[in-house]
């Protein structure tokens, strides 16, 4: 894995783009040993104004600017043991952020920055902050409610990226012609039906519109039939 950034350091990344009311996403490219890897990070506004930052990536100061410009950033979600690399940095930039981590990545998270909470009640009925049932804690995702529909955002646990992304991400599950649950994830399940039990629970969520992951396209039509045919996949 890449190295945590000391500094601010921008790495190639694209606009940060409105996908709902409050809703944001922003995709980047990391350099990996083997492939480039496209990452996500999504952004949501809660009520009072202020800002969850959900798997951050550093990006330009125009892009920071207008980031900026939509609210105060005020939390920061370490979705997973690997998505840290940004943290510090971020911390750095914004003292006054908290540093939440699901319970089970908050070892390795802490070797990036300090972290607040492995829960955190955000004020906020329309977002959710849960730890992933199946993985041993060590993923996070939110449900964000919006009037338009539910938006699920999640890390590692689903893959949608291209087929034509290469041959390692194909191989893990992280690409292919539809979303699958990659590979390293199914090898460190320790209760699959766990699992299971969390993706068919998410798609009884009313007016489930979208799910936005880490690495791959957002899912915006048939969320909850995609969530099933997931769960099928860990029968």
């Amino acid at each position: 894995m890449p190295k945590i950034l000391e500094e601010w350091t921008v790495m190639p990344h694209g606009r940060l783009t409105r996908v709902d009311d409050g809703i944001w996403t922003v995709t980047g490219e990391l350099h990996m040993p083997l492939t480039p890897l496209e990452r996500r990070m999504t952004v949501v506004r809660l009520k009072s104004g202020d800002l969850v930052i959900y798997s951050a990536i550093a990006l330009d100061e125009h892009q920071m600017r207008e980031l900026e410009a939509s609210g105060r950033p005020a939390y920061l979600i370490i979705p997973g043991d690997r998505h840290r690399i940004d943290a510090k940095i971020w911390k750095q930039r914004y003292p006054d952020l908290k540093v939440i981590a699901p319970a089970g990545a908050e070892k390795a998270a802490e070797e990036a920055t300090e972290i607040n909470a492995t829960e955190v009640d955000f004020g906020d009925e329309d977002v959710r902050f849960v730890t992933v049932k199946g993985m041993s804690g060590h993923e996070a995702a939110l449900i964000v409610r919006r009037p338009g529909g539910t938006t699920l955002i999640v890390n590692d646990i689903i893959g949608n990226m291209p087929q034509d992304s290469g041959f390692v991400l194909r191989l893990t599950g992280f690409a292919g012609h539809e979303p699958h649950i990659p590979v390293p994830v199914k090898m460190g399940l320790k209760d699959k039906d766990d699992l299971r039990s969390q993706l068919l629970a998410w798609a009884t969520e009313p007016d489930l519109r979208r799910i936005i992951m880490s690495h791959g396209d957002p899912i915006e039509s048939d969320a909850s039939a995609q969530l099933h045919a997931l769960a099928d996949t860990l029968n």
